[in-house]
């Protein structure tokens, strides 16, 4: 089986720097294979027999708190939910989108069946968010760096660990993950 993951807050600000050729071999002692990293920000590809992601999102956690000596939120995802993801992506029809302005938040759990209604506090025009499973697409025109739906908030409003990648790194996620 195929696997993302895609772990939170590292190499950001110069605050718990891991450097991804440390990271891959992390993963390759815990016989995990085919490793490959993708930019700087903690976005790995690997194989791994099947199992609970949950089970293995708590290994790899264990093994990167132990080899970098801090925790690292991770979120984890199959090469097939990934492809999904993309496919799935609602804004993608709608003309006159800069998918530039595209992200994705990965939750690290299903949300509340509120969920939509937590988060339409944050929500200010012309920004605009769909909730799809354990996924949020957004669409930032102004940048994602101005949200208000930005990870913490999304964080704080759901009482769900997450993590967010922009439309060009999910799309390549799944490409390198499918091939």
């Amino acid at each position: 089986m195929i696997y993302v993951a895609m772990l939170r807050g590292i190499n950001v600000a110069g605050k718990k720097i891991v450097k991804m050729e440390n990271l891959r071999a992390s993963l390759e002692a815990l016989g995990l294979g085919q490793v490959r990293t993708y930019v700087q920000s903690g976005n790995v590809i690997f194989e791994a027999p099947k199992t609970s992601p949950n089970e293995l999102s708590n290994i790899i956690t264990a093994k990167i708190s132990k080899d970098f000596g801090f925790s690292i939120p991770m979120v984890l995802r199959t090469s097939n939910e990934i492809g999904k993801i993309v496919e799935d992506n609602p804004f993608l029809n709608e003309r006159g989108l800069d998918h530039s302005k595209l992200h994705i938040t990965f939750l690290a759990a299903l949300p509340s069946k509120n969920a939509k209604e937590r988060i339409d506090d944050l929500n200010a025009r012309p920004e605009r968010f769909r909730v799809r499973g354990r996924e949020i697409y957004l669409y930032c025109p102004d940048g994602y760096g101005r949200t208000k739906l930005s990870n913490n908030a999304i964080e704080k409003a759901l009482s769900v660990g997450a993590t967010t990648r922009n439309w060009k790194t999910v799309g390549t996620l799944a490409r390198i993950s499918s091939e």
